[in-house]
């Protein structure tokens, strides 16, 4: 029996020391904790629960229709941009020229490098005290220096050498008296120098204006574009100079600063076409004058004479030209005279615009094409303005030559 109790206590006391191993044993394998920086891992939202394991449903109060605040429209989709139409050009402005009554006065010292050379110089010469055989020959010199041609100046020279001799002394007031009568005399008064701008009858007054290219022929006609709407007429402009680029553009572009309309075709086209639609415009439109503006063409003297032909026997079927104006450029002198030659013999010239008559000392020019082709010069070119074409006044001219 004690036996039995002894075993008994054994087997507890090895059950407890058992007991106590093991629940060391699990002390020493627990994990060390979290460090501070590792984020908690929150575990995922339990499954909602259906059926018997559903969580009751809370009811909300109901809310009237007034208290249900509806959710914002979304922002109206952008409108499409408003696409603006690029506005027109503004029609230029148009200009009022000044009146041409006395514009060559207004211009005169313009002509200082013809007053130099010609009318100085003379005045010069003839004021010393000895008028020997080596001074008139200066003075002879002086004058064809000046393009006013060989003729011209031998007439001149002999007038002086006469009246000089008659008025024996010679103070620079009688000098000047002098050498203005016979320079006057030598431009000539009795020309009839306005332009001719009407037909006399109901059709406008044609002018074709012919030249050189390089004369300065389209700005020519532009500017008498101006003259004439400056005295009052009304004007169509005819772009038939077709072969030079830009031509038909410059002219108009002239035409467009004083209200004139231009009259042109395609680059290249038929000019006798153009000139006789620019003048059946003229018509329709009850216009005063009608200005052609012709190519300058001077390779060929026959294909010249054909075309310019042409343009005048087309214009002629509306009515008679009234004129033709022959743009030279005063600086080419004696080329210029020659160039004048050929197309007297092509057309008949009417009248003669010199331009760039104020960077010459040649003024002389003014005499010798007169003379050259027995037709009065009308207009003079006086400079780069809009407004420096002015009608040509013999005495303005020689007084201005002369000098004060």
């Amino acid at each position: 029996m004690e036996f039995l109790i002894l075993a008994v206590v054994i087997a507890l006391v090895a059950v407890g020391a058992i007991s106590g191993l093991v629940v060391s044993s699990r002390k020493k394998k627990q994990l060390p904790p979290a460090p501070p920086s590792t984020p908690t891992i929150t575990a995922p939202p339990a499954e909602p629960q259906v059926g018997e394991d559903a969580a009751p449903t809370v009811e909300e109060p109901r809310r009237t229709i007034e208290e249900v605040v509806l959710p914002e429209a979304e922002a109206a989709a952008p409108e499409a941009p408003v696409v603006v139409e690029p506005e027109a050009p503004a029609a230029p402005e148009i200009e009022v020229p000044a009146p041409t009554a006395g514009r060559l006065v207004r211009l005169r010292a313009r002509l200082a490098r013809s007053q130099n050379s010609l009318g100085k110089g003379l005045l010069t010469l003839l004021s010393r005290e000895h008028l020997d055989e080596d001074t008139w020959e200066e003075i002879e010199e002086t004058l064809l220096t000046a393009d006013v041609g060989v003729k011209p100046t031998q007439e001149l020279v002999d007038r002086l050498r006469e009246r000089v001799k008659v008025l024996g002394t010679r103070t620079p007031e009688e000098l000047r008296g002098l050498l203005r009568e016979e320079l006057l005399a030598l431009v000539g008064t009795d020309y009839e120098r306005a332009v001719k701008t009407e037909s006399g009858t109901d059709t406008p007054g044609v002018v074709m204006v012919v030249g050189v290219n390089g004369t300065g022929k389209t700005t020519t006609t532009g500017k008498l574009a101006r003259v004439l709407v400056a005295d009052g007429r009304s004007v169509v402009l005819g772009a038939a100079d077709t072969f030079r680029a830009a031509a038909a553009d410059q002219l108009q572009t002239w035409g467009e600063r004083v209200g004139a309309r231009t009259v042109r075709g395609p680059e290249g086209g038929d000019p006798a076409s153009i000139a006789f639609d620019a003048v059946k415009e003229g018509i329709a439109e009850g216009a005063d004058v009608v200005l052609i503006d012709t190519a300058g063409r001077l390779h060929t003297k026959t294909g010249l004479m054909d075309e310019l032909g042409k343009v005048k026997r087309v214009v002629e079927k509306h009515g008679p030209l009234d004129e033709i104006l022959l743009v030279l450029d005063a600086t080419t002198g004696q080329n210029g005279l020659m160039q004048a030659r050929v197309f007297a013999e092509v057309v008949d010239i009417t009248g003669i615009v010199l331009t760039k008559l104020d960077g010459t000392a040649k003024g002389g020019i003014v005499i010798a094409v007169q003379r050259e082709l027995g037709v009065p010069v009308k207009l003079v070119g006086l400079g780069e303005g809009p407004d420096d074409l002015a009608p040509f006044e013999p005495a303005a001219f020689v007084d201005a030559l002369i000098g004060d």
